[in-house]
């Protein structure tokens, strides 16, 4: 039986008088990967900052593992599990990338023995670690951010448009490197626009739309349900079945 790692009960955010997203029940298990797709403005970003704990939910609360996150009692000792890569990252520019790895295990105490270095050589960073953060093409930027992501050996990984910006072989480990830790016990969060590099990856589907979930299915059975062979034939397929007005008797 799937063990539950991330509950969310009624989770909702509303901005002034927008809901960015509301009513959202669903669970994310150990040892799975979950895409979130959907549309822009759906709600998967604010999604992904409630997790995170960059933004407090409106109503409704987050369980990781068995600790409650709501507004009224923020936890943020459970950030400690998570990994996270943006789609975009902030790094100080005047840091060079060995500064940055430096500060950030200083910042999580982590020694040296704590952390997993692998992808700094297998994404040939190990050459460029005395080159200043303001001087990195966006592709090695993101490999600074994968490396980040995965080093403090998260539980919880949170993965927001991962390929953007990767060359073919970066994106291929990179994606490698996320579906061992779920293959360790981990839980995976993908978000991408790139539905054909992530799809082979993922157990189930989450898709959002204005700010609610219409889903959170198996990988299968969307392509069951639809006789489509990739998911991005059988997802509109599926949402046209589920506009399909039920017969009246």
């Amino acid at each position: 039986m799937a063990e539950p790692r991330v509950t969310c009960e009624g989770l909702g955010k509303r901005y002034g008088e927008l809901w960015a997203l509301r009513g959202a029940d669903l669970t994310f298990h150990k040892r799975e990967v979950v895409m979130l797709i959907g549309p822009n403005a759906s709600g998967k970003t604010t999604l992904i900052k409630c997790l995170l704990g960059l933004v407090h939910p409106t109503e409704g609360r987050i369980i990781v593992e068995d600790t409650v996150i709501d507004a009224r009692a923020p936890q943020p000792d459970y950030r400690n599990s998570i990994g996270y890569m943006p789609q975009i990252s902030q790094f100080p520019p005047s840091l060079t990338i060995a500064q940055l790895f430096a500060m950030m295990a200083d910042v999580r105490g982590l020694a040296p023995d704590q952390l997993d270095d692998r992808l700094i050589a297998e994404l040939g960073l190990d050459r460029q670690l005395d080159k200043r953060l303001s001087t990195l093409s966006g592709g090695t930027r993101q490999k600074v951010s994968a490396v980040l992501a995965f080093r403090t050996h998260p539980t919880i990984l949170v993965m927001d448009e991962p390929t953007a910006g990767l060359d073919p072989v970066s994106a291929a480990r990179v994606l490698k490197e996320a579906g061992a830790l779920r293959d360790g016990g981990g839980t995976v969060l993908i978000t991408s626009h790139l539905m054909e590099e992530v799809e082979a990856l993922a157990d189930r589907v989450a898709y959002l739309e204005d700010g609610a979930l219409r889903f959170l299915l198996p990988m299968n059975d969307i392509l069951e349900r639809t006789g489509a062979t990739r998911l991005a034939q059988g997802l509109p397929r599926l949402l046209e079945q589920m506009n399909e007005p039920r017969p009246t008797h």
